[in-house]
């Protein structure tokens, strides 16, 4: 469902309902379902008891986390999976303070989500009670808008307010803080038609003129190169960037958020730039005459050091949200607007061209530094793991990566043809966010593959979660990448740190025997033979498993562009 849709749904809403008397504990539930919301992850506490009290009269799944931030991960994979609006609860005090990561790396990632918490008695606020924290002050920052409802005749209204607000314009977090005395107040409920927020008017549509300056500089550019990030995958503009790259002969890269926006097997894409992009998307990017930005917010991580940036280059940037414009790179045509929509608008005003010579230069930069070469080693090395999984999917696979080496080996190794098949936390960069996140997907999902690819580090900060998926029977699998460090932070020193590995090295549990706990099947890999048996065994397997790949320690991600630096710096491979 594009933006466009969304805001039009929440606009003519007509179905009202009839005036009843209701708790706004019932109120909460009610507006819920009407908002289509099927699953809500939560854990209950003394504030929020009104609200799970009147949970058992609608048909909503509760998924009973194991800490609050896996409620607020996994609300975000299930949004990130499906683009609607992921739902998470917790009470005052400590639940509402465990959200606060889950509820940033939304806000960075652009996630849909309504975070509900429970607060003191309105009487009680200011006075220091018993888990009282000042949740709306805490997560200002941090969320598109927030809420604290003193008022129980409100709480319709907000409630709907807020899931507009969430899923309109540039999508993100709210939170609704709600006392307990609120909830547990009457009023009669009539369902709020019309959602009218003064001040909020998020832009859809792109300016026809400059669709038209934009298509003119694509028309009469010699290097042109479409760089797709994140706002293709919420908008679903799947469809339209590919034709747009077809009709217009364009060569097309993404950032590490826009995999799965175009085809990693089209004849047309050039897989991921930025610092540990491939060499010949970087190279492209240094090299072309006409940079066509398209829902990414030229960040650190994609750009290097900005004055080295793309230096011959023209720059178009499309994108939901006004305040990206300009932030960080000049940009010659700004076109703000949803994705879907400005590329449906531009199609037509493109030519049909080819860019033959230039896109066979980018194919002879690819040929001579591959990013699919793995070397040589009776090691088993985590690259090569990734690989096995894509060749024993198919790459018929949601792939939900935490953060560290294994988050780039899979963004480079797993070839990505499936639209929103690569879930991660970017911006952020939440260690401990794969695991819940991966319930919240594949939850979302059921039907699909979905493989949480974490390492040693970032299993351990969300590892509770395991009890979750065992009790909801949720058939993920997982592939723990142990390398024995903190990998990325063991790189850094080694590159950077004259190899002083402080606090990287970490010891792990014993995973099988953890997961024989839970009753969930687990493999333990030390040895290359082992590796597609295992996998295969996984797939076969109708529940969920996970699997513990023991990988060679010190194996480093390349390339890589070291902080500070152009991608014209680019490490290519390990100096001798």
């Amino acid at each position: 469902m594009s933006i466009e849709q969304i805001t039009k749904n929440h606009a003519t809403e007509t179905v009202p309902a009839p005036p009843r008397l209701l708790k706004g504990a019932q109120i909460i539930w009610e507006v819920l379902q009407r908002e289509g919301v099927e699953t809500v992850f939560g854990y209950p506490g003394g504030r929020v008891l009104p609200m799970y009290h009147a949970l058992a009269e609608y048909p909503i799944r509760h998924i009973l986390v194991r800490h609050e931030q896996g409620a607020g991960f996994a609300a975000s994979g299930y949004a990130r999976a499906t683009g609607k609006v992921g739902v998470c609860v917790g009470t005052s005090g400590p639940g509402a303070t465990n959200l606060v990561t889950a509820i940033a790396d939304a806000m960075m990632d652009s996630v849909p989500m309504v975070a509900i918490t429970g607060q003191v008695a309105t009487n009680l606020i200011g006075k220091d009670a018993f888990q009282e924290i000042d949740a709306t002050g805490i997560t200002l920052p941090i969320t598109k808008h927030n809420w604290l409802v003193t008022d129980v005749a409100d709480l319709a209204r907000v409630i709907r307010e807020a899931f507009y607000v969430a899923s309109t314009g540039r999508p993100g977090p709210v939170l609704i803080d709600i006392p307990s005395d609120v909830q547990l107040a009457e009023t009669q409920f009539t369902w709020p038609i019309e959602v009218r927020m003064r001040g909020y008017r998020p832009t859809v549509h792109g300016n026809v003129r400059q669709i038209r300056a934009a298509a003119e500089l694509i028309n009469t550019a010699k290097k042109p190169i479409v760089v797709a990030g994140h706002g293709v995958v919420i908008s679903r503009a799947f469809e339209e960037l590919r034709e747009l790259a077809e009709k217009a002969g364009l060569p097309v890269i993404t950032t590490l958020h826009g995999i799965s926006s175009f085809p990693e097997s089209h004849e047309l894409s050039f897989g991921m730039l930025g610092m540990h992009g491939s060499a010949y998307a970087n190279r492209a990017v240094q090299e072309c005459d006409l940079f066509i930005g398209i829902g990414m917010r030229f960040d650190d991580r994609v750009t290097g050091k900005i004055s080295g940036f793309a230096p011959n280059a023209r720059i178009i940037h499309i994108d939901v949200d006004p305040a990206e414009i300009g932030k960080n790179v000049r940009t010659f045509t700004p076109i703000v607007g949803d994705v879907k929509g400005v590329l449906a608008a531009l199609v037509p005003a493109v030519e049909a061209k080819r860019h033959d010579e230039w896109v066979e230069q980018i194919r002879e930069w690819r040929r001579a530094v591959p990013m699919t070469y793995i070397r040589e080693s009776e090691e088993v090395l985590p690259q090569w793991v990734i690989r096995q999984l894509y060749e024993v999917t198919g790459g018929d696979a949601i792939i939900v990566a935490d953060v560290g080496q294994h988050q780039m080996w899979a963004a480079q190794h797993f070839w990505f043809d499936k639209p929103n098949s690569y879930i991660t936390s970017g911006g952020l960069g939440s260690m401990g966010f794969a695991l819940p996140a991966g319930m919240g997907v594949k939850l979302a999902r059921p039907d699909e593959n979905v493989w949480v690819v974490v390492g040693d580090g970032g299993i351990q900060m969300t590892m509770m979660e395991l009890g979750t998926i065992a009790a909801e029977r949720i058939a993920v699998k997982v592939a723990v990448i142990n390398n024995g460090y903190l990998g990325m932070v063991r790189q850094w020193q080694e590159f950077f740190y004259g190899r002083r590995y402080s606090a990287s090295p970490i010891t792990t549990p014993d995973f099988v025997k953890l997961c024989d706990a839970y009753g969930i099947p687990a493999r333990r890999i030390t040895e290359k033979s082992q590796v597609r048996p295992a996998l295969e065994a996984a797939m076969a397997h109708d529940g969920p498993m996970l699997l513990e790949f023991v990988v060679a320690e010190e194996e480093n991600v390349y390339p890589m562009v070291p902080s500070g630096g152009s991608l014209s710096d680019i490490i290519i491979e390990p100096s001798n």
